[in-house]
């Protein structure tokens, strides 16, 4: 979503992309938490303040680039500069 909230664009993964992929951000590696270890520590609403999309439209976490096998992920019409959620 944009800074006023009067647009919104889907977070879309890059052409070739596996589905069910993990989606992984540049320097940031290891094994992932257990569904129910995620759920509980509510470690998304922890995340999720750092998730935007940079000045190119690609999703970033704390400046970190998305990974995946094919590319980063991005948002479906390149909105610059938004909060992920």
């Amino acid at each position: 979503t944009n800074a006023d909230h009067s647009a919104v664009e889907f977070v879309v993964p890059p052409e070739g992309a596996k589905v069910g992929e993990r989606v992984m951000f540049e320097g940031f590696d290891g094994a992932p938490e257990a569904e129910n270890k995620f759920a509980k520590k509510k470690m998304l609403e922890k995340l999720a303040p750092d998730l935007k999309t940079d000045g190119n439209g690609t999703v970033v976490w704390k400046g970190a680039k998305s990974v995946t096998s094919a590319g980063p992920c991005v948002a479906s019409k390149g909105m610059k500069d938004a909060q992920v959620s």
